[in-house]
């Protein structure tokens, strides 16, 4: 018996020692190698490894398609891949049935609509358009770009590639005029907020949408000042100029649904929740803009291809 007490103890200390730890392993803090397989997702949970094979699954359905043609549901299928926990969005701007989506009320802009409702109400009476216009909406496959405004493409005479694509997005004052041997010369939506609109309103392109991706309320009482042609009171809340006019009828401008400024911050660049307000630390409003509009971008494309 004076033999079997230490051991005992022994394992009186070790048995809670196992449990604690076999917890820690399991919450995904600690990871042993050379135990099981590891992971192919980072903790976000998207793919470590970006292959440069397509899966079996989207090797048959698509196989047989030649180049450049539209793959109805394929982007929503390799995000998928990618993304194991992606979900179809919600639609690409905002709809007078806009409260049904809970999970943009609960947060006040640039993550939702809280107490923005009224307004937002009151602009949708206006503009009765909620889509990409009529032609586009009713195509079943639409192949979509995402212009930015670095200069990767200067002098890349990639103007008329780009212009083949159905739907082409550009942000904010990315110039067109002067520059279609490069990027393009169509403009199907400009994707802004108030101080990065254009203010000239020589430089907007003709027959594109105007999409306003609002970072704060008092953004939605611009749009409003412009639908109505009301002079806006006070500019004490931008942190530069705004436009005054921009040359479109109310039934060109939409609303970009906040899901995907909500998706983008917190997923795909990792910003804290920070209960649903603007950034933490150094992350102010200025560089929240700089840095998120490029993940908002990479997920609007998701939606615009409809699966079969």
């Amino acid at each position: 018996m004076r033999i079997m007490k230490p051991t005992r103890h022994l394992l009186l200390v070790l048995c809670p020692m196992l449990v604690l730890g076999f917890l820690y392993y399991s919450s995904g803090r600690l990871h042993l190698r050379g135990w099981g397989q590891k992971s192919l997702y980072d903790k976000q949970g998207f793919l470590l490894k970006l292959g440069g094979n397509l899966p079996l699954e989207l090797m048959y359905k698509y196989g047989n398609l030649s180049e450049g043609v539209c793959k109805p549901g394929y982007a929503a299928a390799k995000m998928t891949t990618i993304y194991p926990m992606f979900a179809k969005p919600a639609p690409m701007f905002l709809d007078p049935n806009f409260r049904r989506f809970s999970k943009i009320s609960n947060f006040s802009p640039p993550f939702g609509m809280k107490t923005q409702e009224k307004i937002i109400d009151n602009i949708l009476t206006a503009t009765k358009s909620y889509g990409l216009g009529d032609e586009l909406d009713s195509q079943s496959c639409k192949k979509c770009i995402i212009m930015g405004n670095g200069g990767i493409l200067a002098n890349k005479s990639m103007g008329v590639k780009i212009d083949e694509y159905d739907v082409i997005a550009r942000l904010n004052e990315a110039p067109v005029s002067g520059y279609e041997k490069d990027v393009g010369s169509k403009t199907t939506m400009r994707i802004t907020y108030p101080e990065g609109a254009i203010q000239k309103t020589e430089r907007y392109e003709q027959g594109s949408l105007f999409v306003l991706s609002a970072f704060k309320a008092l953004d939605f009482k611009w749009l409003r000042s412009i639908i109505f042609k009301e002079r806006l009171h006070s500019t004490e809340g931008f942190w530069k100029s705004v436009a005054r006019h921009v040359p479109r009828e109310p039934s060109e401008m939409r609303i970009l649904n906040p899901y995907f400024i909500q998706e983008a911050a917190f997923r795909f660049i990792g910003l804290p929740h920070n209960n649903g307000q603007m950034g933490r630390g150094g992350y102010g409003l200025k560089t929240y803009l700089n840095s998120g509009m490029d993940g908002v971008a990479v997920l609007l494309i998701i939606p615009l291809s409809k699966p079969r």
